[in-house]
Formats: structure tokens, sequence, C-alpha cells
């Protein structure tokens, strides 16, 4: 176990796809989402124990989840909860992290992992981490997993990556070319089809040198706004600092911001049965199903009922009959029932139940 690698868990979104279970005041990856008794933040923690000590391990949060992650992850010390005051999307978050680790360890290599995501293969996912940080340890360059595809899923951004001679590395890397946010299915299919194309994971791998660079080089404004306050960070300066560096950071992702632009990019494909579980028909894609295709966590019965997704509170008793390709999942105060084929338009009812509702419900 490298004394120099650090994980950095962004554990500060809330996921409105997944609603009703996902909500405001307790997002998924607060949730036992796949039933098997830890939630997703602890899976993910789980996930690189053997990759770096808990000591290097820094989630990057709401401040209003603090509590969360610490009930969560009670060995974390308190002072690796770093609390963004408001969501500025990632790259903000990352920075945040970076220039923290390496006001610490200058000769860290960082891993950067969302806290929402499963990963079916672990071993192979550990090996593939792995072989990421000593490339990133040897090399001046930011790595981004790519899991390689099994269909032309939408919902994901997709990398274009070059395999000539000139544009790999050892390790097994390859030079990204492109990157596309969420194609639409034609231009899916045809990425499928050509064979150089890869799912953009979100995880990511570099050295704290090479990512602070790539601050300055390409979002200069952020770069400025952390390395004025960087001797607060870990001090008790640092939440009043970070109050007021948010309020002058732009919201603005790492693949826009950095990863689109830098000339150093590559990408170490992958393929340990992945999945961002960012909607209910990722969590029937990989949850364990029933020999009618059902995957179902909670006290139920069904009758009659095939290709669906129910997921329910174990205290209730759920009687379901005759439903084909549905979602139904209750949390708190709300039930959903909604065709799996109709799960894009979850986001349109938070919006219309926080309309005409209220805020209570989303």
């Amino acid at each position: 176990m490298a004394q120099n690698t650090y994980l950095v868990v962004m554990a500060g979104g809330i996921g409105s796809r997944f609603w009703p279970f996902s909500r405001t005041h307790h997002p998924k990856q607060f949730h036992d989402v796949m039933g098997i008794g830890r939630s997703m933040l602890q899976l993910t923690i789980d996930r690189f124990a053997e990759i770096c000590p808990i000591e290097n391990v820094f989630v990057v949060t709401n401040r209003d989840y603090h509590d969360l992650v610490q009930e969560h992850l009670p060995q974390l010390p308190s002072d690796q909860i770093l609390g963004e005051p408001i969501g500025r999307n990632t790259a903000p978050c990352i920075a945040y992290a970076s220039y923290r680790i390496a006001q610490r360890d200058p000769q860290a290599t960082i891993i950067v992992s969302p806290a929402d995501h499963a990963v079916v293969n672990e071993e192979e996912f550990r090996r593939v981490i792995r072989q990421a940080v000593d490339a990133a340890r040897s090399n001046d360059v930011l790595i981004t997993l790519g899991i390689q595809p099994s269909r032309p899923d939408t919902g994901y951004g997709y990398i274009q990556y070059m395999d000539d001679a000139d544009n790999t590395l050892p390790g097994g890397l390859f030079k990204v070319k492109t990157f596309t946010e969420k194609p639409n299915l034609e231009l899916a299919q045809m990425f499928i089809s050509s064979g150089d194309f890869l799912w953009n994971s979100g995880l990511f791998v570099w050295r704290a040198d090479v990512i602070l660079h790539a601050f300055r080089q390409y979002l200069s404004d952020i770069s400025e706004v952390f390395e004025e306050g960087a001797t607060q960070l870990g001090t008790t300066q640092e939440e009043g600092f970070i109050s007021e560096a948010y309020s002058r950071c732009r919201n603005i992702s790492i693949d826009y911001g950095v990863m689109e632009k830098a000339d150093n990019v590559y990408v170490l494909p992958a393929d340990f049965g992945w999945s961002d579980l960012g909607t209910w028909d990722s969590l029937h894609r990989i949850g364990k199903r029933d020999e009618c295709n059902n995957v179902i966590d909670g006290d139920v019965i069904l009758y009659d009922t095939c290709e669906c997704v129910i997921k329910t509170p174990s205290e209730r008793l759920v009687v379901v009959q005759g439903l084909d390709g549905y979602i139904v999942a209750e949390y708190d105060n709300v039930l959903l029932i909604c065709k799996r084929t109709e799960e894009q338009r979850v986001k349109d009812f938070v919006a219309d139940v926080k309309s005409k509702k209220g805020v209570g419900y989303n």
C-alpha cells in the first residue's frame, strides 16, 4: 500500500434521477442502493481499502452532509471530510481536494472517484487502479479510466482514443483524441461500431503537481483563488477561506474545464463490470434479478410481473400483480410508479412536484 497514494471521493451530488429514493436531505450515495447492507459511499471506500490507507482518504461533500458522511464512515477523521458551502460542479471540488492534499504531501498521487458507482469485479478494478497509479507516478499525464462499452448507451459520455505507437505509453495508456457528452442513439451506435470509443467513467488518476499545473494552465481563475489561501488549508482558517473561495469559483466540470483542453490526457481502457448507477434502469442492468428479470429490494410478493425494479421499505409488505417493465419505488413520503422506458421523465416529475407540492418531496 503506497503511502503517497491518496483518494478523493466526490460525494456532494443529489442524484435526482434516482428519485424518490435519492432526495436532497438524503442523496443516493448514503443509501443501500444494491440491497446488500452497505451504502454506495461505504462500498466506494471499501473498494479502495487495499489501495491507500484511511488517513489518505478525503471525502468532498456538501457541508449539510458532513454528519451523514461521518455516520457512514466513522473510521474517517472529521478533518478529512471537506465541506463545500455550495455546489460548483467537479472542477472546484477537485481543486479544493488537490490543493489540500498538495499542502500535506507534494509527492502525492491522487485518485478521484465518484461516491455512487457500482463495480462487479472488484479484484480487476483494483488491478486497473494500481496500473493507473503506477503510470501517473512515472509520467506527467492526466489519466481517466475508460470503460469498454457493451451497448450504445446515450446516458454516458464517450472518449475516443488514438492507438498508434506515437500516442501510447507503457502501462496500456492511449492518448485521448476527443470527449463527447451523451450522444444521441445514432451517434452512440457509430461510436460502438468504430471500436475506438470508451465510456467516460469519471474516474481520474494523476500526480498532485500535474493536476495543479493543469488548473493553472486551463482554469487559472480557480487556481488563483485556491493559491491565495493554500496555506489556510488544513488549519482552523480553512472553513472561512473555502466559503469565500467558492463564492468566487464558477460552476464548471473538470471534463470541460481541463480534460477536454489539456494535451497530456490519456485513457486506460478497463472492463470490471462498471455502472454509474445514475438511473433506475442502470440498477435493473446490474442488480440481482429473479427468474422473471425483476430486481427486488423489500418485502415484496409478485404475481405475473416481469422486467421490473421494485425497491420499497422493508417494514411494508408490497403486493404487485400484472406489471411488465415498471419502476415501483417508495421512500419516505413518496411512492413512484413509472414505466422503465419513461425513466428519463423522473427529473420532470421532480420539478413538477417541487412546483406543485413544495420542497418537502424533492
